[in-house]
């Protein structure tokens, strides 16, 4: 396995979700019944409407927008950043249950993630790191051994000297209001690298979903001054041009 890189796919997403926003939204403001709401909102576009919402701040219709993400190429690190968001369902993959032994593959490293300020410091730290981490695995398989190799049991003790640059799978599921949160907190400069790069990769698969709904979407610099006060990057130029163009 040895090095993995971020790979993030859109599985399913409630159907015409921009349709049911503006259902949700319209019934709030009209005496229309269900039924005669629900023709008159399939019968034209709704991007004005959705827009002046989105304006307003009347956000608790897209709630009825659900997204749910695959993603791999993950480190356990990302994880404990991710799960703290908690208008969120996960599904992750277990290092009880699922071994990282490397029985008779000599050449067998568990999944890893490899920070990019350490790729940058040249193949020789990269060689470094991956000795490391092939390290790791014999202590790992060392305790699986010596705790009976015995599935889930060795398992869960053995993989207490995992490092943090571990891999994971997850899938993700969030509405679209806590979409936006994640992304006004995530796609900042000055969140870590990691997760970032995972947040602007979802924005930009539910930018091809729901287009208004996440075309502002991004850092909280996107519409205003930066929310990080003196702890601004100062690029906000560089990250409008970058969203706008994601």
């Amino acid at each position: 396995m040895g090095a993995k890189k971020l790979r993030v796919e859109l599985l399913r997403y409630t159907p015409e979700p921009q349709e049911a926003v503006a259902m949700g939204a319209k019934l709030c403001y009209s005496a229309a019944g269900i039924e005669e709401l629900k023709q008159g909102i399939e019968a034209g576009s709704q991007d004005a409407f959705l827009e002046r919402l989105m304006e307003f701040g009347h956000l608790s219709p897209i709630e009825h927008a659900s997204f749910t993400f695959g993603i791999e190429g993950v480190s356990r690190s990302l994880l404990a950043q991710i799960t703290r968001h908690r208008i969120a369902s996960f599904s992750v993959k277990s290092q009880r249950y699922v071994s990282e032994a490397s029985a008779a593959k000599e050449d067998h490293v568990f999944g890893y993630i490899i920070p990019p300020r350490i790729e940058a410091l040249g193949p020789e730290a990269v060689e470094e790191f991956e000795a490391q981490m092939a390290q790791v695995q014999k202590w790992y398989d060392g305790w699986v051994e010596k705790l009976g190799n015995s599935g889930e049991s060795a398992n869960e003790d053995a993989r207490f000297v995992l490092p943090n640059a571990a891999e994971t799978k997850m899938m993700v599921t969030m509405n679209a209001r806590e979409l936006l949160h994640f992304f006004s907190l995530r796609c900042c400069n000055r969140a870590q690298w990691e997760i970032r790069a995972l947040a602007a990769e979802m924005l930009r698969l539910v930018r091809e979903a729901a287009p208004v709904i996440f075309r502002d979407a991004g850092p909280g610099c996107l519409k205003g001054p930066c929310p990080e006060g003196k702890m601004s990057c100062g690029k906000i130029d560089e990250v409008r041009e970058k969203y706008k163009n994601l």
